[in-house]
C-alpha cells in the first residue's frame, strides 16, 4: 500500500449498532442466566441486586473483553461484519 492509500475500516454506523446490539443481546441473556441461577426471575423478567447484580455486571464486562479480544469481535460484530 502506498502512502496516499488508506485501509478503510467498516462504517461508523455498522460500528454504533453493533455496540447497541450487543449490549441488549448480553443484558437479556446474562440478566437471565445469572437470576436463573442465583435468583432473581420474577413473572415479568428479573431483578438483580447485590451479590446477583455484580456477577451480572461483572460477566457484561467479561463478554465484550473476552469477544472483542480473543474470539475475533463480539456476536453483532461479526454479524454486522463491523470489526476493526
Amino acid at each position: 500500500m502506498s502512502e496516499t492509500e488508506t485501509k478503510k475500516g467498516p462504517a461508523t454506523w455498522r460500528i454504533i449498532t453493533a455496540g447497541i446490539l450487543d449490549f441488549i443481546t448480553a443484558f437479556f441473556v446474562l440478566g437471565f442466566i445469572v437470576a436463573t441461577v442465583l435468583g432473581g426471575r420474577t413473572d415479568t423478567g428479573f431483578k438483580l441486586e447485590g451479590l446477583p447484580a455484580l456477577v451480572f455486571f461483572v460477566l457484561i464486562v467479561a463478554y465484550f473483553i473476552v469477544f472483542n479480544r480473543y474470539l475475533g469481535g463480539t456476536i453483532w460484530k461479526r454479524i454486522l461484519r463491523a470489526q476493526r
